[in-house]
């Protein structure tokens, strides 16, 4: 299991340049990818595209591509200062630069621009890539095992509260019946406990709220998310179709329980069930 929500960052050094190559992502139902280049290194593009691919299936994903001089903005200025002196060499011109113009120069981010696509750029930038992926990668993982954690501890809390509900189930009719007598006690109308109509009504409510189906299916896609959330791969989607089918379950059994007891757990099924909901938005 991996989270979409992930970051890494690398670099690689080409001479005086030092490519930088950094990635961040959040949620996402699909694979929305927004990568930044110089303009110069855009036929790069597709390649990048296609490692991004490797490790993510879903998820936005920002995936910004740059370069930096070696030796910070000291580097850059020494670097633009050679280049303004050679050139007033070339044109016989007096170059005398004094600290208005290292102030400027220092402060033009305009001034440092990429170099143009080389093999050596084009290795840089790939290996750069390529190790901001993995970083990325792996924060995915080390959340996503802790996304799995939190489910299974959930899924548990579902099945404690789904077994109360099969154990209290049975007991529903029998004290509809207790209280059907009662009611009619109570009324002075004496009735015998095999009396054809008493028998009727008891089926007739014994048969609108049986929950057993609801029950087995219910267990079964709580087997069914567990198994699914361990395995491999994309899970996020069909882990929130399943989520579905498990809502439309508690919801019938809430509906036709007709029981206190039984209604409050469904209430607690349904509040795990949508913090289960709001993770599973995170999972890939």
């Amino acid at each position: 299991m991996k989270s979409m929500t992930g970051f890494g960052r690398a670099t690689a050094d080409v001479g005086e340049t030092m490519v930088v190559v950094q990635v961040n992502s959040v949620n996402r139902k699909t694979l929305d990818l927004t990568v930044r280049l110089p303009e110069a290194w855009l036929p790069m593009e597709p390649k990048i595209i296609e490692k991004v691919r490797e490790v993510a299936a879903r998820g936005k994903i920002y995936l910004n591509v740059g370069s930096e001089a070696q030796g910070g903005s000291e580097g850059q200025t020494s670097a633009h200062l050679a280049r303004l002196a050679d050139l007033a060499e070339k044109n016989n011109i007096t170059f005398e630069p004094d600290a208005q113009l290292l102030w400027e120069i220092s402060n033009d981010r305009r001034a440092m621009t990429e170099p143009e696509l080389s093999e050596a750029i084009e290795v840089a930038i790939l290996d750069a890539t390529e190790e901001a992926l993995r970083g990325f990668a792996a924060m995915r993982a080390k959340e996503g095992e802790a996304l799995m954690i939190d489910f299974l501890t959930r899924v548990d809390a579902l099945r404690k509260h789904v077994t109360s509900v099969a154990k209290r189930a049975p007991e529903v009719v029998s004290g509809y019946r207790e209280q059907l007598f009662k009611r009619l006690g109570d009324a002075d109308l004496e009735l015998d406990l095999g009396d054809e109509r008493v028998l009727r009504e008891v089926a007739l409510f014994a048969d609108r709220c049986d929950i057993s189906e609801e029950l087995t299916r219910l267990q079964s896609h709580l087997a069914q998310f567990e198994e699914h959330i361990r395995g491999e791969g994309e899970i996020g989607r069909k882990a929130e179709f399943i989520l579905q089918e498990i809502s439309r379950e508690i919801h019938t059994i809430g509906s036709k329980a007709n029981d206190l007891e039984i209604s409050k757990r469904v209430i607690e099924l349904k509040n795990e069930l949508e913090r289960i909901r709001e993770q599973i938005a995170n999972v890939e």
